[in-house]
């Protein structure tokens, strides 16, 4: 093997990984000290944290005030699929993938609800066509493809004026990416994403008409507990005042508390957006100017601002999972990049996490790191 140099500086933070994500730069444990561990989260201090985080989270995305926010268990799948459970088959509905994410709330909407809705996919680094469908239907779609590196340019394929309710997981984009809420009936998302939290508890954001519909429709199948939004035909307040549907941790709370205050200290969503921004225009800077590596998603429009995912290019490479696999475990293995192999699922490569919980500074130390593991591979 020839021997390749390698490069001086290190990241600082050497986690990379698109979920669970890297901590605030300033988390330490002790900060968690001041979380009502022992306590009942029903207990008056217990409800007052659940309702601080709705309301702050309210605060920081800019929800509007007739908007409900639930946390709700499960993380962001269990936010999909109650709102999925909860308010399809009213009308027909249209399935959106372009990742495996997306591909997974087909399967569960074609063959658990057995629904007969039209699907609509494109490939990995591709976008299905927003403005081509019919949202007199309901839509159910991913606003930032975490394992394509592929996201909604905005929302202006979105009708002001539609029947149907737009239904829209959003856990790599909510705290990076503007989402405009007029265009969106339910929002998911989950804390171990953006800001950096404790995984297992997700965020479910209806609008006035998502709560219309859950109000005046009840599903032909069986529902969960777990699942359950209604009582009696109305809506149960209680989940949007942070009376939780299970038991929450309050430690994992507490950490999104300490979360979103790091967040107003950098500037709300627009710093944070700033700082997401940076991180993948280093990345995408480096990608310009090497030839053996470039963004899986081809238009630069939808190229998402966290989960980067890239591809490798050299016409040497024979055998492209194997390479990419071995670049990720090179770089683990100095202690550069952690869990940065791409999706399962996904084309072979690397995703690295550019939220705004990551330096700059630790993406551009982690750059030269990726050209000396790509030039050790190839001339091992």
């Amino acid at each position: 093997m020839t021997d390749i140099s390698k490069p001086a500086a290190r990241p600082a933070n050497p986690r990379f990984s698109s979920g669970p994500c890297a901590k605030y730069p300033s988390f330490t444990l002790q900060q968690l000290e001041s979380a009502p561990l022992g306590r009942s989260h029903r207990a008056a201090v217990g409800k007052d944290k659940l309702k601080a985080a709705i309301e702050e989270t309210r605060e920081l995305l800019g929800v509007p005030a007739d908007y409900h926010i639930g946390i709700v268990p499960a993380s962001d799948t269990g936010a999909v699929e109650m709102a999925m459970w909860s308010l399809l088959g009213a009308r027909p509905a249209t399935m959106v993938a372009w990742e495996s994410f997306g591909a997974g709330w087909v399967t569960d909407v074609v063959k658990q609800l057995k629904l007969d809705a039209t699907v609509k996919t494109a490939d990995y680094g591709e976008i299905v066509d927003m403005a081509a469908l019919d949202y007199d239907t309901d839509v159910v779609f991913t606003w930032n493809g975490t394992t394509s590196g592929v996201r909604m340019p905005d929302g202006d394929a979105i009708p002001a004026t539609r029947a149907g309710l737009t239904i829209c997981d959003a856990t790599s984009a909510a705290f990076a990416m503007d989402l405009p809420w007029d265009k969106l009936d339910v929002t998911t998302f989950s804390w171990q994403k953006v800001l950096g939290g404790e995984a297992a508890h997700g965020m479910l954001i209806l609008s006035p008409r998502a709560v219309e519909r859950l109000e005046s429709y009840t599903p032909a199948w069986p529902m969960p507990k777990i699942f359950r939004l209604t009582k009696g035909g109305k809506l149960i307040d209680g989940i949007f005042r942070g009376e939780t549907i299970n038991t929450p941790s309050m430690l994992a709370v507490e950490d999104y508390l300490h979360a979103l205050a790091w967040a107003r200290s950098e500037g709300g969503l627009k710093g944070l957006i700033a700082r997401a921004d940076a991180n993948a225009q280093a990345i995408f800077d480096f990608c310009e100017a090497q030839p053996w590596i470039d963004n899986l998603a081809t238009d630069p429009a939808t190229r998402s601002n966290t989960s980067v995912c890239l591809k490798f290019t050299d016409a040497r490479i024979t055998d492209g999972a194997a390479f990419a696999k071995a670049v990720a475990k090179r770089l683990e293995a100095e202690n550069v990049a952690y869990d940065i192999g791409a999706y399962r699922d996904a084309p072979a490569g690397l995703r690295i996490w550019c939220g705004g919980t990551v330096e700059t500074t630790d993406i551009e130390a982690l750059l030269p790191w990726l050209a000396w593991a790509f030039e050790a591979e190839i001339n091992a």
